[in-house]
Parts: C-alpha cells; sequence; structure tokens
C-alpha cells in the first residue's frame, strides 16, 4: 500500500471507520427497548449496556501496549472490524437475554480496537494538525453513529427487531473486507515502542489524567442517556418505534455539527479549558431537564441543545490526551485514556439502570445531570490552579 497517495490513505481510512461505527450504532436506539421487550428489567438492561466498557476497559489498554509493541496498526482494525460483524450476527441469531450480554460484551471487545484506530489516523497528520485530525475522524464517528442510528426504527418498524442486527452484521463484513486496503503508517512503524517499565511515565501524565477523568463521565452521561435510556424514555411518552429516528435527528445533527467547531472555532476563541466548561455547564442544565419533558417537540429540542454541547467535549478530549505523549508512546496512552473513559461507560450506566429499577427512569437522568456538574466545577478549579500557576511563575521570572 505504499504506492497509495497520501489523500487516499485517509479517505480508505475514514469510510472503514465510518462502516465500522455504522454496525455498532444501527441497532442502539432499539437496544434499550428491545431488551425490555424480551423481558429485561432496568437492572439488567443498565448491565448489557454497561457491559459493552467493561470489555473496552479490559481490553483497550493491552490493545494500544501490544500495538506499539509489535509496531502495527492494521491487524488490529481487521480484528475489531471482524468481530464488530460477529456481535451483531450474534444478536440476529438468538434472542435470549444470556446471549444478548454476550453480543454486547463482544461488540465492546470489537470497539477496544479504536485506541489502534485513532492512533493510526494522528500517524498521517503533522503534531501540528493532531487537533484537526482528530476533529475529522470525530465528525465521521458521529456522521455513522447518527446516520445507523435514524434509520433503526425504521427498519424495526418495516422488518422486526433482528433487521439492524443483520444489516449491521453485513455491512461489518464488508467493512472487513474494506479494512485489508488500510495503508499502515508510511513504511511501517519505525520507531522503538513503548517499554512496558515505560507505562508509569504515560500513567502519571497529569494532564492525561485530567481528560481521563473528564471523558469518564462525559462518556457515562452519553451512553446513559443518548445511547442508553432516552430511547426508552420517549417510548414511555408515547413515541412509537418509527418516531425514535426524530429523537437521533435532533441530538446527532448538533452533536456532529460541534465535533467540527469544537477545534476549529472554539479552542481558537476561548480556549480548551473555557470550552470544556461551557460545554459540561451546558450538558448539566439540559439534561437534568429531560425527566420533566412530556412532549415530543420539547424533547427534541433539548436534546438537539444537548447533544451540541456534548459534541464540543469529544474531539477536544482526544487531542488533549495525546498532545502532550512523545509519539512512539501515543498508542499506550490513547489506550490508557480509552480504558479510563470505559469505566463511565459500564459503571454509569449499571448504577443509571440500578436506580431506575428502584426509583424510576427518571433517576438516570437526574444522576447524569449530576455527573455533569461535578465535571464543571473540577473544570473550574483545574483551570483556576493552571492560571494561578502561569501568574507565579511569571511573578517569580520578574523577581529574576
Amino acid at each position: 500500500m505504499k504506492s497509495l497517495h497520501p489523500i487516499r490513505n485517509k479517505y480508505i481510512f475514514l469510510a472503514v471507520s465510518f462502516i465500522f461505527w455504522f454496525s455498532h450504532f444501527i441497532y442502539i436506539p432499539i437496544l434499550s427497548p428491545y431488551i425490555e421487550f424480551k423481558g429485561g428489567q432496568y437492572a439488567f438492561i443498565g448491565l448489557v449496556l454497561g457491559s459493552y466498557g467493561l470489555m473496552q476497559f479490559l481490553f483497550r489498554l493491552p490493545m494500544g501496549v501490544f500495538s506499539d509493541l509489535v509496531k502495527v496498526r492494521k491487524p488490529f482494525i481487521i480484528f475489531g472490524m471482524l468481530v464488530s460483524a460477529l456481535s451483531c450476527l450474534a444478536f440476529a441469531l438468538t434472542d435470549s437475554l444470556g446471549w444478548i450480554l454476550l453480543s454486547r460484551s463482544l461488540a465492546g471487545v470489537a470497539a477496544s480496537a479504536w485506541v489502534v484506530f485513532t492512533v493510526l489516523y494522528s500517524s498521517y497528520f503533522t503534531d501540528q494538525h493532531i487537533h484537526r485530525a482528530m476533529g475529522s475522524i470525530s465528525f465521521v464517528v458521529v456522521l455513522a453513529q447518527f446516520l445507523g442510528m435514524s434509520v433503526s426504527g425504521f427498519i424495526v418498524d418495516t422488518w422486526g427487531w433482528a433487521a439492524p442486527f443483520w444489516i449491521g452484521g453485513m455491512i461489518g463484513i464488508c467493512g472487513a473486507l474494506l479494512s485489508l486496503f488500510v495503508s499502515d503508517s508510511t513504511g511501517g512503524i519505525q520507531r522503538e515502542p513503548v517499554k512496558i517499565k515505560e507505562l508509569a511515565s504515560v500513567i502519571r501524565e497529569p494532564m492525561l489524567l485530567k481528560v481521563s477523568l473528564l471523558s469518564i463521565l462525559a462518556h457515562g452521561i452519553i451512553f446513559t442517556t443518548m445511547f442508553g435510556f432516552i430511547p426508552t424514555y420517549a417510548l414511555h411518552i408515547g413515541l412509537k418505534a418509527s418516531e425514535v429516528g426524530f429523537i437521533v435527528f435532533s441530538f446527532m445533527i448538533p452533536h456532529a455539527a460541534a465535533t467540527l467547531l469544537s477545534g476549529s472555532w472554539f479552542v481558537p476563541r476561548v480556549g480548551q479549558w473555557k470550552t470544556l466548561q461551557i460545554a459540561f455547564g451546558a450538558t448539566a442544565f439540559f439534561t437534568l431537564m429531560i425527566p420533566l419533558i412530556e412532549t415530543k417537540a420539547f424533547l427534541c429540542v433539548v436534546l438537539g441543545l444537548n447533544g451540541f454541547s456534548m459534541g464540543l467535549l469529544f474531539p477536544l478530549f482526544l487531542g488533549m490526551a495525546i498532545e502532550s505523549i512523545s509519539r512512539e508512546k501515543r498508542a499506550t496512552a490513547m489506550g490508557l485514556y480509552q480504558a479510563i473513559y470505559a469505566i463511565g461507560m459500564f459503571a454509569v450506566p449499571l448504577l443509571a439502570g440500578i436506580l431506575n429499577s428502584s426509583i424510576g427512569i427518571a433517576a438516570g437522568f437526574y444522576f447524569s445531570g449530576l455527573l455533569a456538574m461535578i465535571a464543571f466545577f473540577l473544570i473550574v478549579v483545574w483551570n483556576q490552579n493552571s492560571s494561578e500557576s502561569k501568574e507565579g511563575g511569571s511573578g517569580a521570572k520578574l523577581m529574576q
């Protein structure tokens, strides 16, 4: 693949990334209603939703480290595509609650390969363009999520509950074939991989730890709300399965727009930390409003505003997580980052499911809103401490 023009490499890679996430998200809007239809309680739905994150917590860091050690990325991408297709097909072939849990767990194993996707794509760019590159790939991810989720309800209404899983599996197989044409880093990875003993230095990186903690909260919120219980809540307030597409459109279009504006407009004008502060503050407000909504139109408006605010977060996290890390350690750093935020993807939906079972479906949304408020205050404190450190450093220089 060395003869391919770099621009063509990027387009092939983005196409594979699109297919990868499309196959993951084509069934997301109907997943929690489907489990409820099959007899699963809210606590079990939370367990299934959380299993996706648990597998990523267990597998993402080892994949990042191993990818650095063997000096290749492409085989991990092919592996991720194959397991993603297998997950969808496992959903389609059986409808028992145990197999539903296993199938979603396989999707988590597949998603663990995303650490290698992001590092390989960033290797196509210079350090100065990492934020722009992460914005591009984040846009493709959101576009795949948006299109997959948009057609989910229509597919179920037309062909039944199993149809999204069959379609996701077939598309995933096509993606696995296309991934054979992905180009690894030019000329292979010619640098020394990170040594296991150096992992401690990556783990201690202050910026990586702060961003990872914030990402735990953000991923926990989105996997509890839009990718979790919002479709179920929408059905409870009177929407039909075919109308789930309306709430997907409402959330995902502003969400996609925000991923492009995050690094190109917000960060240059207000800075990284201020952008995070605005986004989490808005997320807290709009998430807390969800349980108070009883109409489709109002739900769509609030989800649109929430989608935009959350869309500002994720591309910014991706860039901030690795910008202070040397290139040879970035797969390990990205694996650590994605493994840490996976804690939010399994712990928060699981806890929300338990709360929903005990108190009612509104409890999970209030819990998610509280987490967004905690993130907001952490950013205020960290930004203030950073400003004071810079002022102290400037004062010390003037004294010299």
